[in-house]
């Protein structure tokens, strides 16, 4: 009875650690993405926010073409200090 007992514990055991190994309790995380992925998504992110102010901008229906020309100048020039910043990270 003793060595039946022992056995079936040790069974028991072991069943569970294999199912455990084989339907893990927490997902594995996702891959870190790299400096250049990382670079590249705040370059796209840039790159579309630029687009949507300009389209605000150009659009507004109140706005002089003076506003606009001023406008647009300012923006132009903060994307590109933004963008001079992204490169220099690189």
């Amino acid at each position: 009875m003793k060595k039946f007992l022992i056995t079936a514990v040790l069974l028991v055991g072991l069943s569970t650690t294999a199912s455990a190994q084989r339907h893990p309790s927490r997902p594995t995380p996702p891959p870190h993405p790299s400096k250049t992925q990382l670079a590249n998504s705040k370059a796209n992110e840039l790159d579309k926010r630029y687009r949507n102010e300009k389209k605000l901008i150009m659009n507004h229906p109140l706005a002089t073409k003076k506003m606009k020309a001023d406008q647009m100048r300012a923006l132009n020039l903060r994307y590109q200090n933004e963008k001079k910043l992204l490169r220099a990270a690189r």
